[in-house]
């Protein structure tokens, strides 16, 4: 009870933040503007908000050509997830966004996060002229109890709520469950990752009847090795959902 509460005191707390417009300083140059959205200048968002840009069709790295290709590591492996839509890249002096997001409580970030991926799915689900099919249900990535309690809101979450009523898709929030504690992605080398989230994410009962034949789509704020998400399409999949699509606002470019 006390979490779904802290859920929406924060819904609330977001669209008051909306709704006033207060007049604020740009989030990333700090120049005493107001920012259209309450969270960047126009001059930010021309520079440092590119979304057209060539990335692997499945994970989302960034390409040196613009195409529907395959990186290497992908065609090496193919992950268990489809395709991935990534809004920017993670690097200065975006991930100080998501920082403050993450670790700051900057829960106005949000839907500037989810406003960017709406465009980012939607152009490119009109690549090359096709009308691509968009995910039937979207999910978050879930925190493990600990770091839920001890951050006190799930950064993933917040953003797939306002994606959800951006893009008209139901969320299914109660899915899945972390079924073991993770230790931070971020502080594991690369290679320790996937071992790390290996078996982390389980399925309540009834999960199959919402997920087979459907197209997934899985929220999350940024994405580094895919070991997480991977992890989570393996057990989607094994529930029946026939793809899964990842939506992440950043890429960390390896």
């Amino acid at each position: 009870m006390p979490t779904r509460m802290a859920s929406i005191a924060q819904d609330i707390f977001l669209r008051l933040v909306r709704c006033l417009r207060l007049p604020s300083c740009c989030a990333l140059c700090n120049m005493a503007a107001r920012p259209a959205d309450g969270v960047l200048c126009d001059g930010c968002r021309q520079q440092f908000l590119q979304i057209d840009v060539p990335r692997c069709a499945s994970c989302a790295i960034r390409l040196t050509v613009l195409s529907d290709a395959l990186c290497g590591a992908c065609l090496h492996q193919q992950p268990a997830f489809d395709a991935t839509i990534a809004a920017v890249d993670y690097r200065a002096p975006l991930d100080q966004l998501l920082l403050g997001l993450k670790f700051s409580g900057q829960l106005a970030f949000a839907p500037l996060f989810a406003e960017l991926l709406r465009d980012a799915l939607l152009d490119h689900s009109r690549l090359d002229g096709q009308t691509l099919p968009l995910p039937e249900v979207l999910l978050a990535v879930p925190l493990g109890e600990h770091r839920l309690i001890e951050r006190g809101f799930n950064q993933a979450l917040e953003i797939a709520r306002v994606l959800s009523h951006l893009l008209g898709l139901p969320l299914l929030t109660h899915l899945p469950l972390r079924d073991r504690e993770t230790l931070a992605q971020s502080r594991l080398p690369m290679s320790q990752r996937h071992l790390n989230m290996a078996g982390a994410f389980a399925m309540p009962a009834g999960a199959s009847a919402l997920l087979t034949g459907r197209h997934v789509g899985v929220v999350d704020d940024v994405m580094t090795t895919g070991a997480t998400l991977n992890a989570m399409a393996t057990v989607l999949k094994r529930h029946g959902a026939t793809r899964v699509t990842n939506l992440v606002f950043a890429r960390t470019p390896i």
